[in-house]
C-alpha cells in the first residue's frame, strides 16, 4: 500500500519537573477558541512550507514518548479543551509512556518561555480504528491535569458537525515534521498552505482511489507542499468566516514515495465526521 506518513522521532528537550501549575477546570471547549494572541502569517503563502510565527498556532502540541532516558517527539496534536488533545490513532502505542508539550515553538529549546509539559491520564483510541485500512484514525488524550490557557496555550475550535470544505479552500497544516522527503526533523514549528481537494477528485483511481472514504479530507497534491513524516496527528487548520481557526483534519497518511507527490495529497481524518464521538469522550 502506498502510504508512508509515519510518526517521526526527534529528541525533545525539557524536564518533567518544573511544570507550571494548571487549573482543574472541566474538560469542555471554551467559548473563546481558535483566536491566537500572535496571528499567523497567512499573507506570504510560501510554497513548500515555512517557519511559523512563534505561538501563532497555540493549540499545536508535541506528543512525546520516553525511551533511553530521554523524551522524543513522535506526533503532533491539537488542544481542543483545557484537558483534551486530539491526535491520530496511529500515533498511539500501548507500550509507550507519553507526555504532551504545550506552548512549544522550538523543540530544541529546553525551558521555552510559555511552554509546559503535562503527563497523560487516559488515551481514547477510536473503537473502530483499523490500522490496515487506515479507518477511523482518531484518538483523544486526556491530560493528567487541566492547563491554564495563555497567550501561548489556547484551544482550537471544532468544526460544525458534518461540515465539508469546498474544493480549493485554503488551510494550513502545522507540525515539526520533515520538511522534505528524508530531510531532518524541524526544530521550529512549520506551517504549509494546502488547498482542499474535493472528495470526488481524491477518490479517483489515479489519486487515492478506494483508500479514501467520506470520513477523510484530502488537501494538497500539487507536488510542492505536503505534510511529511512527523506531522502525523497534527491539525489541518482552516479559518471560519468569523476569523477563528477550526481543526478540520488530523494528519493521517500520505504517499510512501515521498512528501510532495502529484495527485497524492495528504489525507486527514475529517474531524467534522467525529463530533459526536469527540463530545462523548470529553464528558469522561
Amino acid at each position: 500500500m502506498d502510504v508512508g506518513l509515519r510518526p517521526s522521532e526527534s529528541q525533545a528537550e525539557g524536564e518533567e519537573g518544573g511544570m507550571k501549575e494548571a487549573r482543574s477546570d472541566s474538560g469542555t471547549q471554551t467559548s473563546s477558541c481558535g483566536v491566537p494572541s500572535f496571528p499567523p502569517n497567512i499573507a506570504a503563502r510560501v510554497v513548500g512550507g515555512e517557519n511559523a510565527v512563534a505561538h501563532s498556532w497555540p493549540w499545536q502540541i508535541s506528543l512525546q514518548y520516553f525511551a533511553n532516558g530521554t523524551w522524543w517527539h513522535t506526533c503532533g496534536g491539537t488542544l481542543i479543551a483545557n484537558n483534551f488533545v486530539l491526535t491520530a490513532a496511529h500515533c498511539i502505542s500501548d507500550s509507550l509512556i507519553y507526555r504532551v508539550g504545550l506552548g512549544k515553538n522550538n523543540l530544541s529549546v529546553k525551558d521555552e518561555e510559555g511552554s509546559l509539559f503535562v503527563g497523560v491520564d487516559t488515551i481514547f483510541v477510536h473503537e473502530r480504528w483499523n490500522s490496515f485500512l487506515i479507518r477511523n484514525d482518531i484518538a483523544l488524550i486526556k491530560l493528567a491535569k487541566s492547563v491554564e490557557l495563555s497567550d501561548t496555550i489556547q484551544v482550537a475550535c471544532l468544526p460544525e458537525k458534518d461540515s465539508v470544505l469546498p474544493q480549493d479552500f485554503p488551510c494550513y497544516v502545522t507540525g515539526w515534521g520533515r520538511l522534505w522527503t528524508d530531510g531532518p526533523i524541524a526544530e521550529e514549528l512549520q506551517q504549509g498552505l494546502l488547498l482542499v481537494v474535493k472528495h470526488a477528485t481524491c477518490r479517483r483511481l489515479d489519486w487515492w482511489g478506494l483508500l479514501v472514504t467520506n470520513k477523510m479530507v484530502c488537501a494538497g497534491g500539487d507536488g510542492v507542499v505536503s505534510a511529511c513524516n512527523g506531522d502525523s496527528g497534527g491539525p489541518l487548520n482552516c479559518q471560519a468566516e468569523n476569523g477563528s481557526w477550526e481543526v478540520h483534519g488530523i494528519v493521517s497518511f500520505g504517499s510512501g514515495r515521498g512528501c510532495n507527490i502529484p495527485k497524492k495529497p495528504t489525507v486527514f481524518t475529517r474531524v467534522s465526521a467525529y463530533i459526536d464521538w469527540i463530545k462523548k469522550k470529553l464528558q469522561l
